[in-house]
């Protein structure tokens, strides 16, 4: 099992981690919502949780729960610019769809 971060996005998140001045890394999971049926949820976390994985790829602690790890598992985390737009992008092996928006995905 493993979640990994592309470079970029293991910077951005630095990046973010440091302006904030604190946090032990960056919560994944997932929600139940959305046109497909579950969303991506991203989170600075400050305290870990009994339940918690924790991966650390690229210098980068990626924190997420056991039951959001079975969606997510294997995916890659990436930080996409594009002309004016930028924003992490999750690419899920594990997602069958994604609604027209890419907010949510279905499994």
């Amino acid at each position: 099992m493993a979640i990994t971060l592309t470079e970029a996005a293991a910077s951005r998140v630095s990046t973010f981690l440091e302006s904030r001045g604190k946090g032990l890394g960056l919560r994944l999971g997932v929600k139940t919502t959305g046109c497909s049926g579950m969303a991506y949820v991203l989170e600075f976390v400050d305290e870990l949780n009994e339940e918690d994985e924790v991966f650390d790829h690229a210098g980068v602690k990626i924190i997420i729960d056991k039951k959001s790890l079975v969606y997510l598992d294997g995916t890659e985390l990436d930080y996409v610019k594009e002309g004016l737009n930028e924003g992490f992008e999750f690419n899920n092996p594990n997602a069958k769809s994604e609604c027209g928006c890419g907010e949510s995905f279905n499994v």
